[in-house]
């Protein structure tokens, strides 16, 4: 299923972070169908070639965002998962908001622990952001464990923050900034 990618942005021991391609669709599609029970009620990400072409094409073009896919660099760079900054803000706030997903055959894994690191390390260096926050569901456990075990913050409760799934959720809001960030090897 993968295919000859793009280099990496950065590489961790067992991952490595690219951005997204338009020929990445099959792949990445095939592995949403597959994580449907892992990802719902979530995230929904985009699980056919039309609805991937949007999104791909708003994370490739836009930029207020960057998209990273993580792939397992001892599997042929199959895709495990991918993280996303959204809602990029330059001047004074230089901040983004991150969204991120494991595929089911990658999850539990440590992972996605490893690339969130990759693109954090990403976001303070090149990308030259000062804060990062993660909005997650209080029942998504699983976010939230990877959210603390990467330095993250609580800071708040937002009530009816995202519209996902159909309906108005409730989300926790975690936050990073580059003075908290342990450096990668000292954590």
């Amino acid at each position: 299923m993968p295919h000859v990618a793009p280099r990496y942005v950065a590489e961790g021991p067992q991952v490595g972070i690219r951005h997204f391609t338009h020929e990445d669709s099959a792949e990445f599609t095939s592995r949403a169908r597959e994580s449907k029970e892992l990802h719902q009620p979530w995230l929904f990400p985009p699980d056919n070639p039309s609805s991937y072409a949007r999104y791909a094409s708003t994370l490739i073009e836009d930029p207020a965002k960057a998209g990273f896919l993580v792939c397992e660099k001892d599997d042929g760079g199959s895709i495990a998962g991918f993280i996303n900054i959204n809602n990029i803000v330059r001047g004074a706030f230089q901040s983004g908001a991150l969204g991120y997903g494991a595929f089911a055959h990658a999850a539990g894994r440590g992972l996605m622990r490893q690339a969130l690191g990759l693109v954090v390390d990403h976001a303070f260096g090149p990308l030259g952001l000062h804060r990062l926050e993660i909005n997650v569901q209080p029942a998504n456990a699983a976010s939230i464990a990877l959210a603390r075990g990467c330095g993250f913050r609580l800071e708040g409760f937002s009530p009816a923050m995202l519209h996902v799934g159909g309906a108005w959720r409730d989300h926790e809001r975690w936050a990073l900034t580059a003075e908290m960030r342990v450096p990668a090897g000292q954590d």
